[in-house]
C-alpha cells in the first residue's frame, strides 16, 4: 500500500531548481532510499514531503490524501514522522522523558488540565513501547547527553516512534556511526519496515544497498533513475553520475 507519494514535485529558490519535477512513492513494508551527491536535492525533497517547506509545483499525498498545503504539525498528527541530520534530542532529560515528551506532543489532552502531564498514562505507555522497539529500554533512565552517538540516533528514532507514525522520513540516520552502531541501526530499520513505510536519505552506500528495497538516484534536483538495488548496481548512468571512479567495484560488495 502506498502511504506517501510525491507527484511532479518541484521546489525552486529563485533560479535554483533544488527539486525539479520529482515523483516517487513509499510503500508500507519497504525501505526506499534516496541517494545523490551533496546538492542533489535530497534534504529539500524531505523538507517538502514533511511540510517544512511548500513546493513550488506538484502534489504531496499522504495515504492518498492531498496534503500539499498541510502544515508540518498536521502531517505529523496524520502519521508522518521525521528525523534530522543533526541530533534533536533534549540532552538534559532522561531517555524515557525524551520519548514521553514526544508522545505527549501527539496525545495532547487540553481538557484534562488537572492531571500533570508527567502522569499521563497513554504518553508513558507510548514512550515505553517506543523505547522497547528501538532497543533502548535498558537505557531508559540514562541522561540523553551521556549516550553514545549511535544510541542518540536510536533515541531520535524512538522519539519519532513515540508519535505513532506510519511513515518515517530518515535523513542520514547513520551519519558519524561506527561499524557496530551502523549494524545495530540497520537491524532496527529492517525490523521497522514491516509495519512502516520508510524513506531513507543516506550517504553510506554499503548500508543503502544492504537494507533498501528500492533506490532513487537524484542528480541536480531531478530523478536520474528509480529501481531495485540490483538494477541500480548495474546502471551505467548511476556509476558515471554519482558513484564515480571504480564504482563497479564499490557497488559489487
Amino acid at each position: 500500500m502506498t502511504l506517501l507519494a510525491a507527484k511532479n514535485v518541484s521546489r525552486h529558490f529563485g533560479g535554483l531548481r533544488a527539486v525539479d519535477d520529482v515523483s516517487l512513492t513509499v510503500e508500507r513494508g519497504e525501505i526506499h532510499a534516496v541517494i545523490g551527491t551533496n546538492g542533489a536535492g535530497k534534504s529539500t525533497l524531505i523538507n517538502v514531503l514533511c511540510g517544512e517547506i511548500t513546493p513550488t509545483a506538484g502534489r504531496v499525498e499522504l495515504m492518498e490524501h492531498d496534503v500539499t498545503q498541510w502544515s508540518q504539525p498536521r502531517r505529523a498528527q496524520a502519521g508522518l514522522g521525521r528525523t534530522y541530520q543533526r541530533t534533536t534530542i533534549f540532552p538534559s532529560f532522561s531517555v524515557r522523558e525524551n520519548c514521553r515528551l514526544s508522545a505527549q506532543a501527539r496525545l495532547q489532552k487540553p481538557w484534562d488540565w488537572l492531571t500533570p502531564a508527567a502522569r499521563c498514562d497513554s504518553s508513558a505507555s507510548a514512550a515505553e513501547n517506543a523505547l522497547r522497539r528501538a532497543g533502548l529500554s535498558s537505557l531508559a533512565d540514562e541522561i540523553a547527553a551521556t549516550l553514545s552517538h549511535g544510541a542518540k540516533r536510536q533515541l531520535e528514532i524512538a522519539m519519532c516512534l513515540a508519535t505513532a507514525p506510519q511513515i518515517l522520513l530518515l535523513d542520514e540516520p547513520l551519519a558519524g556511526m561506527g561499524a557496530e552502531e551502523t549494524l545495530r541501526m540497520l537491524e532496527l530499520l529492517d525490523e521497522l519496515k514491516a509495519s512502516h513505510a520508510i524513506l531513507l536519505v543516506e550517504h553510506d552506500m554499503d548500508a543503502v544497498f544492504r537494507v533498501s528495497d528500492r533506490i532513487t538516484v537524484m542528480v541536480n534536483g531531478r530523478v536520474l533513475v528509480s529501481d531495485t538495488p540490483q538494477a541500480i548496481r548495474a546502471n551505467a548512468e548511476v556509476q558515471e553520475a554519482y558513484l564515480g571512479a571504480h564504482s563497479e567495484e564499490r557497488v559489487a560488495h
